[in-house]
């Protein structure tokens, strides 16, 4: 008899001591896009930090990178991420259309659930040898053009809709506006299927004139490839790129994670984060840090999806999906 309640008390403390290391070791698995995987190693440190001193609590923090929509994708497939971070609002519309987060996920935190924004500058070969300076050096003959695949990424059809909106702005129509684009992407060898695949190809493989990225990608280059490597120059005209966050309802439900997820992406309002944001060159909603920062964020004349496109849902319909018109001015090579 006592031999069994010895028996009966190890069980109860393994068990005891199981459930405890489980509280210590909640992890969650942030879904992001290509070109946000150093601004999140760096953020992911300091809500670590703050989540400890707050809560007294252990947290892990797992990153998935890859294109917007493939990430969108695979989470939407079954990849079990307790929160998305995207570069553009229709991937996370298509997961709030498969119930996979909330439908009105653009409600749950501040700026239309987008702590961030971004816009689209060219990276050109150090010097800018081919002396580009705007949309229109990019549809010059033999310029070759980097871009991301609209259809695989939230990076490709922010270019795409920059392009477009600068015919726009000049007060051109949309006809003219179809034609400009698909020149420019008769000058793109090859569509890569993300941010960082993009940067690849121009800097490793060495393809191209030109590379279409996030504002962002500039910081990211001169880290990894070292400082001088590119020139960024910004164009006239350009597209105001919202990066919104949601939580993935389904996972944090069967993972019980949904108050830490909560607590992940409110964070990301912060002074700390909005610091860090600003810092990889991402545009930071604090008006205080944004000003502070002046020098990294120069003036270019930004238009929102809103004034050309009615929203990113009607220009993924219009532009992206099969048959559309991005599908009407590109042939694959």
């Amino acid at each position: 008899m006592i031999f069994g309640n010895k028996t009966s008390l190890l069980v109860a403390a393994v068990a005891l001591a199981s459930a405890n290391l489980a509280v210590a070791q909640t992890t969650l698995l942030n879904a992001s896009y290509d070109v946000a995987r150093e601004f999140y190693k760096d953020y992911n440190a300091a809500f670590v930090a703050h989540y400890k001193k707050s809560t007294g609590k252990d947290v892990k923090i797992d990153q998935a990178h890859g294109g917007s929509s493939a990430q969108a994708r695979a989470v939407n497939d079954g990849l079990e991420a307790d929160v998305v971070t995207m570069n553009t609002t229709t991937d996370i519309e298509f997961l709030a259309g498969t119930g996979v987060v909330a439908k009105d996920w653009a409600k749950r935190f501040p700026s239309n659930a987008s702590p961030t924004s971004s816009t689209m500058l060219f990276l050109t070969r150090e010097g800018n040898p081919k002396h580009i300076r705007d949309w229109d050096d990019l549809v010059k003959p033999g310029i070759q053009v980097i871009i991301v695949n609209p259809k695989t990424g939230g990076n490709g059809r922010m270019a795409y809709l920059a392009a477009w909106g600068y015919v726009r702005k000049k007060g051109g129509t949309d006809a003219q506006a179809a034609e400009f684009v698909g020149k420019l992407f008769k000058n793109v060898p090859v569509l890569a299927k993300g941010g960082r695949d993009a940067t690849t190809i121009f800097l490793q493989r060495n393809i191209g004139d030109v590379l279409v990225t996030f504002e962002s990608e500039v910081v990211s280059v001169d880290r990894e490839f070292g400082a001088g490597k590119v020139d960024a120059v910004h164009p006239s005209v350009s597209i105001v790129a919202e990066n919104p966050v949601a939580v993935v309802e389904r996972t944090v439900a069967k993972k019980g994670t949904a108050e830490v997820a909560k607590a992940y992406l409110d964070y990301l309002y912060s002074d700390e984060a909005q610091e860090i944001a600003a810092k990889h060159a991402l545009r930071p909603r604090s008006a205080a840090i944004l000003k502070k920062y002046a020098s990294t964020f120069k003036p270019i004349q930004l238009f929102t999806v809103a004034e050309y496109f009615g929203s990113l849902s009607e220009a993924q319909k219009v532009h992206f999906n099969d048959g559309g018109q991005f599908d009407k001015l590109y042939t694959v090579k």
